[in-house]
C-alpha cells in the first residue's frame, strides 16, 4: 500500500459511512432535523437539484466520450467537474432536507409504482456512488490507471443512472411541490 493510501483510503471509507449515515438521518427524522428560515426561500432547491443532476449526467457522458477519445486531461476536467456538481448537490440536498418540510408524492396507480421504484432504486444506488467516485478519482489521480478502469466499470453506470434519476424523481415530483 502506498503511504499516501494510509490517509486517503481511511478518509473515503469514513466520508462513504458518515453521510449516508447523515442523510438518512435527516430523512427518517424530519421533524427533529429541521430549521426554520424566515428570511430565505429554499422551495426552489429541489428544481435546482435536477439542474444539478442533469449537468452532471451530461459531464459524465462528456467524460466518457472524451477517454474514448483518449483526451485524458479533457477527460479529468469533465469527470472533476462531475463530481464538484454531485458535491454541491449533495450539500443543497442536505439544505433542502433542514429547511423544507416533506412533499408527499400525490400520483395514483400505475404512475406511483414507476415514482417510487425510480425513487427507492435512485436512494439505494446513490449510497454505493461516493466511495466509488471517490476510489475511481483517487486512482485516476495517483496514475493507477488499472485500478481507476476496474473501479469506473462500476463507478460510470450507477453515477449515471443516479444522476438521470435524479431528474426523473424531480420531473415526477414538481407537480407536488
Amino acid at each position: 500500500m502506498k503511504k499516501q493510501d494510509s490517509f486517503f483510503v481511511p478518509l473515503i471509507i469514513a466520508l462513504s459511512i458518515i453521510i449516508p449515515i447523515a442523510v438518512a438521518l435527516l430523512m427518517l427524522f424530519p421533524d427533529v432535523f429541521h430549521i426554520e428560515s424566515e428570511s430565505i426561500d429554499f422551495s426552489s432547491l429541489p428544481f435546482f437539484h435536477a439542474i444539478l443532476n442533469g449537468s452532471t449526467a451530461v459531464l459524465l457522458f462528456t467524460g466518457f466520450i472524451l477517454i474514448k477519445n483518449k483526451k485524458t486531461q479533457s477527460h479529468k476536467v469533465a469527470m472533476l467537474s462531475a463530481f464538484v456538481l454531485s458535491s454541491v448537490f449533495l450539500l443543497s440536498y442536505v439544505t433542502s432536507k433542514l429547511t423544507n418540510a416533506p412533499v408527499p408524492f400525490g400520483g395514483e396507480g400505475m404512475i406511483r409504482y414507476v415514482y417510487f421504484f425510480i425513487l427507492v432504486s435512485h436512494i439505494i444506488l446513490s449510497i454505493p456512488v461516493l466511495p466509488l467516485a471517490l476510489f475511481s478519482i483517487y486512482r485516476g489521480m495517483t496514475g493507477e490507471i488499472e485500478k481507476h478502469k476496474s473501479l469506473v466499470k462500476w463507478t460510470f453506470p450507477i453515477w449515471m443512472y443516479v444522476a438521470i434519476t435524479g431528474v426523473m424523481v424531480y420531473v415526477l415530483m414538481s407537480p407536488y411541490y
